[in-house]
């Protein structure tokens, strides 16, 4: 700290003697005192005060002892230091109930986490993995995934399985065409691996232990959210299981109701979703195929309802009565 510093924060202290004061102080000091005008030179002596009127003459002042002078200096400081010092304590007890209650340990778990990047929601999925120790349940919609995807798959799948996990998976049905997710399930077939398909799926929902989940929160997937909320985790396992009891096993027949003019149980689902109002785009993603195929399902069925129009082919299906049958 400066003396500029400290005059600011002590006003009425004086820190520091000119040069002519320091001289005359010193003088003073050693022939024990000196005269009056020539301590005029040097005003800073009285401002301290370092000399005082000598009792015997009048001309002539006397030299405060250093000592002295010193003490006079530092009494205000001290008593200064003093007070903060005392409320540095009071501000250190009001604050103490405090400090113990954010001392103990935090809380481990957050009930809603959010996860950006494929490289965070892959560390957050792969630290969940490996602290399974009973079940995973998985909804996996869209049609055939990549090889690269099911290889991650396969290999977290093989570590879990490998300690005795069970694991319950829902696909939609096209994967029953998708050669890779077909030999990705016979890899684990002989494990505590279940598989079921459905027409339509909701989003993709992974669920470790029925203690933390994880569901996309954007359309390209590049964000999830982490969720250790009991009542959410307990809620979406109902969903899941909701799912599963009306899902078909992987290794049987889908068991469509028959249907007139030789119409297959996926254009029927088709024919369901363009009477609602689906364009191609939707009704493609909602049953996991590419929009290609899914034309060329929508081409069968006005081919087999005799259709001109994509208006008419949405008069035809309702009237036709393929689809009296759906519950």
């Amino acid at each position: 700290m400066t003396s500029k510093d400290t005059n600011q924060t002590h006003p009425h202290v004086v820190t520091d003697l000119c040069e002519d004061g320091k001289h005359i102080y010193a003088k003073a000091l050693r022939s024990g005192r000196i005269a009056r005008g020539e301590a005029a030179a040097a005003p800073c002596l009285m401002e301290f005060p370092l000399l005082h009127p000598d009792p015997d003459d009048p001309d002539w002042l006397r030299p405060v002892p250093p000592s002295a002078a010193l003490a006079q200096r530092l009494h205000p400081v001290e008593r200064e230091i003093q007070e903060r010092r005392h409320f540095a304590v009071k501000l250190t007890d009001t604050f103490e109930p405090f400090m113990t209650i954010s001392a103990q340990d935090p809380p481990t778990t957050h009930a809603i986490t959010v996860l950006e990047g494929d490289s965070r929601i892959n560390a957050a999925l792969d630290l969940s993995t490996a602290e399974c120790r009973t079940e995973v349940l998985t909804v996996q919609p869209g049609g055939g995934r990549s090889a690269h995807v099911l290889a991650r798959a396969l290999e977290r799948g093989q570590s879990v399985v490998d300690r005795g996990v069970s694991i319950r998976t829902l696909y939609q049905h096209t994967v029953r065409h998708s050669q890779g997710t077909l030999a990705y399930a016979e890899r684990l077939a002989e494990s505590k691996v279940e598989i079921r398909t459905l027409e339509e799926l909701i989003e993709r929902l992974i669920i470790f232990d029925r203690s933390v989940a994880y569901i996309p929160a954007r359309s390209d997937r590049q964000v999830a959210l982490e969720l250790r909320h009991p009542g959410l985790v307990d809620y979406l396992a109902q969903v899941f299981e909701h799912l599963w009891r009306h899902a078909t096993p992987l290794n049987e027949e889908i068991p469509y109701e028959p249907t007139p003019f030789g119409i297959t149980g996926v254009q029927r689902s088709i024919a369901k979703l363009l009477i609602e109002g689906f364009v191609d785009e939707a009704i493609a993603r909602r049953l996991g195929m590419n929009v290609r195929t899914c034309r060329a399902h929508i081409a069968k069925l006005a081919t087999a309802l005799g259709s001109g129009s994509r208006a008419q082919l949405g008069y035809l299906i309702a009237h036709s009565g393929i689809l009296d049958d759906d519950h």
